[in-house]
């Protein structure tokens, strides 16, 4: 775990060294248009075929679905010459003198999805008997000697442009497949091996194609759910990926304004994925086990409905606080972030606004995850399937209102439509939050309540922060930028001082959720 953080930590630097030699178009071109290219042809590629290979139990005839993976690669073939064809000939071409070898790079980049595939089998096999250390090294590993490899070339070739981040995706998708091949080969290579013997392969030879007489070439159930599995999961992809498809297609924001847009979003959503995300997955655990799914509230065992109702305001509060924490005070600090981790090009033009924006959507974050972690754990199976048809309908209006809102205030529009929709998400959490203690004594919602003085301490915060970054930010060099940090850091202190004097119900709740983590530690 401390390595992964500190390959995390590494991945960090170097890109925010790699930005201060880039223009916002190249970011732009990379980021968003060729790194579509190379996930669309992946995605259409395999998705369906490893959620239809790992849905198999242990007995199942090996040979038959490491055929059907390697189906996967003249897929990608077709998939990537197409997509490739439609990135040339459809797309908006950018302007050579701005962005060079934009040809190079689609080419390049539609191969290395295809180089990525052939280590389908092999990857498949190593999520079937749980090789969980083995995919955090290889994705690790690859992406840090990505990110090495591009700080070199723009540091020694920058007049290379587009060439530097082909190179390097090759390079990071070549490594990720070497991973698993050199692990395999030498696992099979040692037949005492207990891992070894788990295996339904015994050579690597097992793991190509393989035609037997006699016998189907694939399992033709597997077959017909991989087909099911991408029907389900294309409009699933659209979704996810719907910022970049809009950006790319409808010509909404210029090459620049797209690698601004993601790198601030890069950036905002790294609390979620650090914070958040851990704090919902946990959380999520505890609440299925407690309450039993389905079942109303005053026909459950009290002391855990209780249980549940004290962790979830406590869940809230805890949400609430460091939501508006990051959104009070990342009003005042956005540009000198910016400009910290990326130079001029961030912080200048509208990197800014979108930061700040950000910071109000990560509050709405911070608390969708928790409302919704007890409203999946509480739900009965048709509620989950009704809520999940719902949202499906949310997001696709989030597709259509991105479009709207980007034509009317540019890049600040996609953020605008994700706060509508997690507003939306998060009334309807917390209308079943409601209807599920109505009947109980029982009021986790007052979590979202805050005294008075905690709620005018966050406003004179903000008033000072904001009053300090237009005197002392961020062109008035490092002395001025350290007293805005001073400032910044005293009204931290102040703002957390008085958490610490009102909200004593959460920080027992800390105190004791910490003791718990530090015996969990000691007895592992």
């Amino acid at each position: 775990m401390k390595c992964l953080v500190l390959f995390r930590l590494i991945t960090f630097v170097l890109n925010a060294f790699i930005l201060r030699f880039l223009s916002k178009e190249i970011v732009g071109i990379v980021n968003v248009r060729l790194t579509l290219l190379y996930s669309t042809t992946i995605f259409l590629a395999r998705e369906a075929f490893r959620r239809a290979c790992l849905t198999g139990g242990a007995q199942r005839d090996w040979s038959q679905t490491f055929n059907l993976l390697w189906l996967t690669v003249p897929l990608g073939v077709f998939w990537s010459l197409f997509l490739g064809w439609v990135w040339l000939q459809l797309l908006e071409v950018p302007d050579p003198s701005v962005v060079p070898h934009y040809g190079t790079g689609v080419v390049v980049f539609a191969l290395s999805a295809v180089v990525e595939l052939l280590g389908e089998p092999f990857w498949v096999l190593a999520q079937a008997h749980m090789f969980v250390k083995l995919k955090v090294i290889a994705e690790s590993l690859s992406v840090i000697l990505k990110s090495v490899l591009t700080a070199l070339l723009v540091l020694w070739l920058p007049h290379w442009g587009l060439y530097i981040f082909s190179l390097a995706q090759l390079f990071y998708t070549t490594i990720l497949v070497l991973c698993y091949v050199i692990y395999f080969t030498k696992l099979l290579g040692s037949p005492e091996s207990p891992k070894q013997q788990t295996l339904p392969v015994s050579r690597m030879t097992d793991l190509l194609p393989n035609v037997v007489r006699n016998k189907a070439f694939v399992n033709w159930k597997e077959a017909k759910l991989t087909w099911s599995f991408f029907k389900q999961s294309f409009l699933k992809q659209i979704l996810t990926e719907g910022e970049r498809y809009v950006m790319t297609f409808l010509n909404v924001l210029n090459f620049g304004d797209q690698g601004i847009y993601d790198i601030v979003n890069n950036l905002g959503s790294l609390v979620a994925r650090l914070i958040f995300q851990p704090i919902e997955e946990s959380f999520y655990i505890f609440f299925a086990k407690v309450l039993e799914r389905g079942k109303d509230a005053t026909l459950q065992k009290q002391e855990d409905v209780a249980v549940a109702a004290v962790v979830l305001e406590s869940l809230l509060k805890l949400a609430l606080l460091a939501g508006l924490t990051i959104t009070v005070f990342g009003f005042a600090y956005s540009q000198l972030a910016l400009d910290i981790y990326g130079g001029a090009m961030l912080s200048s033009g509208s990197g800014p606004i979108l930061l700040r924006s950000y910071c109000l959507y990560v509050l709405l974050l911070a608390i969708n995850g928790v409302t919704e972690c007890f409203t999946f754990a509480a739900m009965s199976k048709e509620e989950v399937d009704r809520y999940n048809f719902t949202m499906l309908g949310l997001s696709s209006s989030f597709l259509v209102l991105s479009y709207l809102l980007t034509r009317w205030c540019g890049s600040v529009g996609f953020i605008l439509a994700n706060c509508f929709n997690m507003a939306i998400r998060i009334t309807q959490s917390l209308s079943f939050i409601h209807r599920y203690y109505q009947k109980s004594p029982h009021r986790p919602l007052a979590g979202l309540y805050l005294s008075p003085v905690l709620l005018g301490t966050f406003a004179v915060s903000g008033g000072i922060t904001g009053v300090s970054e237009v005197f002392l930010c961020c062109d008035q060099g490092w002395p001025a930028r350290l007293a805005h940090i001073a400032v910044g850091t005293f009204c931290l202190g102040a703002t957390l001082g008085t958490v610490f004097l009102t909200e004593t119900k959460l920080i027992h709740f800390l105190r004791t959720q910490l003791g718990v983590s530090r015996l969990a530690d000691k007895m592992t």
